[in-house]
């Protein structure tokens, strides 16, 4: 099997550690090897850089945290995504470009053209397929800050960065319906599963046959 590239993406407590499980099994079970990854992260300088990132110590220029971003990207896509890739494996991250232009393109207002720029120097790749967690800002912080634990850097940003960011991400979705895969994540946890993995096995049967 060749190898593919799958991304879940959505605001705060969009629920995407539980989707990132069953998509993982369910690709194992559908034939993959499977690497799972995160961003910002992955790898051990990124996850260096992510702990500078999240760090409420800093505050970062908009354009510092947009680098550092890709900082942490262009180390994950050579160290794991590319040789995963190339062995036909399926790699499945915890966010991925998308997430730049949603965070800091649509949030912070940085110039999406610029974002693309960085995409196709440091990264050249996208996703194959994007599941993207769509749920109400006020009903994903509330479930965020039930965790317990204490807002990261950007997890204290006010309400309406992370409805730019919830717009952005919908925006793109629009914009490459046969990439996106948009899930109501507003929905108890089993019933998001269940559509995602509904989405995914209809993607995979048409990715198979679709194949030479």
């Amino acid at each position: 099997m060749a190898g593919l590239l799958v991304s879940i993406e959505g605001g705060e407590g969009a629920g995407k550690s539980s989707v990132r499980e069953a998509v993982a099994a369910r690709l194992a079970a559908r034939g993959y090897t499977v690497v799972c990854t995160r961003e910002p992260g992955g790898t051990p300088a990124g996850e260096s850089i992510r702990a500078l990132l999240l760090d409420t110590a800093h505050a970062l220029a908009a354009e510092t945290e947009l680098l550092l971003m890709f900082a942490s990207r262009a180390q994950l896509v050579r160290e794991v995504v590319l040789p995963a890739l190339a062995r036909g494996e399926a790699v499945l991250s915890d966010r991925f470009t998308d997430a730049s232009f949603a965070y800091q393109g649509s949030g912070r207002g940085l110039d999406a053209g610029t974002i693309a720029d960085l995409e196709r120097w440091a990264v050249g790749l996208r996703p194959d397929l994007t599941l993207l967690l769509d749920v109400g800002v006020q009903i994903g912080l509330a479930r965020a800050r039930g965790r317990g634990a204490a807002p990261d850097r950007i997890e204290r940003e006010q309400d309406a960065f992370f409805e730019r960011v919830r717009a952005g991400y919908l925006a793109r979705a629009a914009a490459e319906p046969a990439r996106f895969v948009v899930v109501d994540a507003a929905q108890p946890a089993d019933v998001v599963v269940a559509a995602v993995l509904a989405a995914l096995d209809a993607w995979l049967d048409a990715r198979a046959q679709a194949a030479p």
